[in-house]
């Protein structure tokens, strides 16, 4: 199927994507222990950019050592890191696609034995400490000092993860912060380190260079955040020109609860919430995932004016000809991400890398047999 409107290019920033079709980050633990980048995700890498999307937004890498979410993630808190991703941007850029990495602190997710957070809200049977005055600043300075090295790498943009629960979700959110200082209270309080954050970060790589961000729209929590309060961010977030925004919904809290397992099985579940922030910001550039099948469906988002790219993550993983398949240049069937399935998300959360279900046998194994 050749769409119309997924394979139209796209400007954000001034830069010009070749389609709609965006690759959204996807965790699948392949870096290296010292969180530099390894053979394996350079491979990977290879042949998510091979698959002819327009984008590739490469997973979190960690700011800061205390904001590390897992013992296989990138990092960008130091200039050792550089020449490792330097070539994993070029990896991307030769296949034909934009390269945007994505920074990160996971505060209370993290998996260090001291957790940082705006308030003592635990996980489990960790009580993360609250962040004093300095813990703050020190983190803000390490965003903008990692947007700085991932410019240097020769990504050409960079996103700030505010999405899946992680920091600044945290600080936005009244159910985990609890602060009755300038960065708690009321939404304008809340809303106050996620924006000296991207401040932060756009002084550092100056106005020329794409940042874009990934929005929480929906915790899905009954004492979470909901649209009432993120569309003001959304509102701020566009003063503030970031290039876009890639609107996702829920969090770890959240993920495992009875009807969110339900929801995420449908196509397109999180496409409501992108619609709804395109509302309130009809100017920026949105990019919308959520288990988006088909190409079909792709496009009656695009055509509706839901949002501007299409994001795929697992679907990409399951079949990563679908932007071949999806143009009519390749005639065999989309592979599709099982519903039913969680197997890439259960490897991760046990500290083991990602591999999909779909896979033919004979990768799997060969997968398996390279990484245990």
């Amino acid at each position: 199927m050749a769409s119309s409107l997924l394979f139209e290019p796209l400007q954000i920033k001034g830069m010009t994507l070749k389609n709609r079709i965006t690759m959204a980050p996807l965790f699948v633990g392949y870096a290296n222990p010292d969180g530099t980048v390894s053979d394996l995700l350079l491979q990977h890498y290879r042949e998510m950019a091979a698959s002819g999307v327009g984008l590739l937004v490469v997973e979190n890498a960690a700011v800061d050592e205390t904001g590390l979410g897992s013992p296989f993630s990138l990092r960008v808190d130091h200039d050792r890191y550089l020449e490792g991703l330097s070539r994993l941007a070029e990896t991307i850029q030769d296949e034909g696609a934009r390269a945007f990495l994505q920074i990160n602190h996971a505060g209370r997710y993290a998996f260090m034995p001291e957790r940082l957070a705006p308030s003592p809200v635990g996980t489990g049977r960790v009580m993360p400490k609250e962040m004093a005055q300095e813990d703050i600043d020190r983190v803000v300075r390490a965003y903008a000092a990692g947007a700085k090295r991932v410019k240097a790498a020769g990504f050409d943009g960079v996103e700030i993860h505010g999405g899946t629960g992680y920091l600044l979700v945290q600080f936005l959110s009244p159910r985990t912060n609890l602060r009755h200082d300038t960065y708690g209270g009321a939404l304008e309080s809340r809303m106050t380190f996620p924006l000296q954050v991207v401040e932060a970060v756009l002084r550092e790589v100056e106005d020329d260079y794409p940042v874009g961000y990934r929005f929480l729209a929906d915790e899905l929590l009954h004492e979470g955040l909901h649209l009432s309060e993120t569309a003001p961010f959304a509102g701020e977030l566009e003063k503030r020109s970031v290039a876009y925004l890639s609107v996702m919904a829920g969090t770890y809290d959240s993920f495992s609860l009875p009807e969110w397992v339900e929801k995420e099985k449908e196509e397109a579940y999180m496409v409501s919430f992108a619609a709804a922030i395109k509302e309130v910001c009809p100017q920026i550039p949105l990019i919308t995932a959520g288990r988006i099948q088909s190409p079909e469906t792709a496009e009656r988002v695009l055509e509706g004016g839901q949002a501007d790219l299409i994001g795929l993550a697992r679907v990409l993983l399951a079949d990563p000809l679908w932007p071949q398949k999806a143009q009519g240049l390749i005639k065999e069937p989309i592979v599709k991400c099982e519903p039913t399935c969680s197997l890439c998300m259960k490897r991760v959360m046990s500290g083991k890398p990602a591999y999909c279900s779909q896979w033919t046998k004979e990768r799997r194994e060969t997968f398996l047999e390279r990484v245990g």
